[in-house]
């Protein structure tokens, strides 16, 4: 069975509406990268060195990252030269292909929590990347499930972070644990686990502060809310997110490394990817972070926040492509 035959038989599995949401939410991305894709495709009749310096520099462009285009440009060579290629429309589905295997990477994308009781989401991340926004669409996503949830404001620091995770707790029905602005984060943490600990709460979304400028103290009081946590609660925190702008391209990868090893990541949550034209990211991040990417943010509304699924991403992308597939092979 051809490759574009099984991604469209393994998408016609899943959820119509979540496919629609990686459909909108990659527009600008498909757009921009795929239509050049096209072009490029249709315009040389011939893969040579012009060809594959041509898609090279669109892939960089869609920022899927200097060394895994060089790594993906190696593979598609790879590729032509075992089976012979001559057509670039050929190529079409083993880029598709060898993008989803970039994706999927061997880290298993899902949350890990804990199955008998209490689990500790901390989300980290710098200011202005959507990690409040996130936090309150998650909330919103468990409460969903059935689970009783509780919100834990511990970016004290901000003006009018706790404000903005209150008016999400009141928009998805999930009380926030808080105390005043300038307060111990740590603090709040230890009175949000106790409050988990008496309501029989299945799920703890926590809110960290996102200075970078001074990030020795950034990193001293995460490590400190994390002896609380753990303290309290000792397998957790369950997941430690990070939070990145997808908007920012290459500067979210800077940030990552930036955060890197020393917070204990478990995965990323890529968010405003609706908001980009450069999607390619996502592959960039993938593949430069040994983490996977667990959710993306493809839009404004509550339920745009989607478990990330390396076949939604591509089929969403190249869709047109499997259409032209099916007909030349009716």
């Amino acid at each position: 069975m051809s490759f574009f035959k099984r991604l469209k038989e393994s998408i016609s599995s899943k959820a119509e509406a979540v496919t629609n949401k990686f459909k909108e939410g990659l527009t600008k991305t498909r757009d921009a990268f795929v239509d050049r894709v096209d072009d490029l495709f249709s315009r040389r009749k011939k893969i040579d060195e012009d060809f594959y310096e041509e898609l090279e520099e669109i892939l960089i462009g869609a920022d899927v990252g200097v060394n895994t285009v060089l790594k993906l440009i190696d593979q598609l060579r790879a590729e032509v030269k075992k089976r012979k290629i001559e057509d670039p429309a050929e190529l079409q589905p083993i880029l598709s292909e060898k993008l989803i295997e970039l994706l999927k990477g061997d880290a298993d994308a899902g949350l890990k929590l804990n199955p008998n009781g209490l689990s500790v989401i901390l989300f980290v991340g710098v200011n202005g990347v959507g990690k409040t926004t996130t936090i309150g669409k998650m909330a919103h996503m468990f409460k969903s499930q059935g689970k009783k949830v509780l919100m834990a404001a511990g970016d004290t620091f901000r003006a009018g972070a706790i404000e903005q995770l209150e008016t999400w707790g009141e928009r998805v029905g999930v009380d926030v644990i808080k105390q005043q602005s300038g307060s111990d984060p740590a603090a709040v943490m230890f009175d949000a686990v106790q409050a988990a600990k008496t309501r029989g709460v299945d799920i703890l979304l926590c809110d960290t502060a996102g200075r970078l400028q001074n990030k020795v103290n950034l990193m001293e009081e995460l490590n400190k809310i994390y002896r609380v946590i753990q303290r309290e609660v000792p397998d957790a925190p369950h997941e430690v997110i990070l939070v990145l702008d997808a908007t920012t391209g290459q500067n979210a990868l800077s940030q990552a490394k930036l955060f890197g090893d020393k917070t204990g990541l478990t995965g990323l949550v890529l968010s405003k990817l609706d908001g980009t034209a450069k999607g390619g990211i996502v592959v960039a991040i993938r593949q430069e972070l040994s983490l996977p990417v667990k959710f993306v943010g493809l839009g404004e509304k509550m339920d745009d926040l989607q478990p990330f699924d390396s076949e939604q991403f591509v089929h969403a992308l190249f869709g047109k492509w499997i259409g032209e597939h099916k007909e030349e092979n009716a």
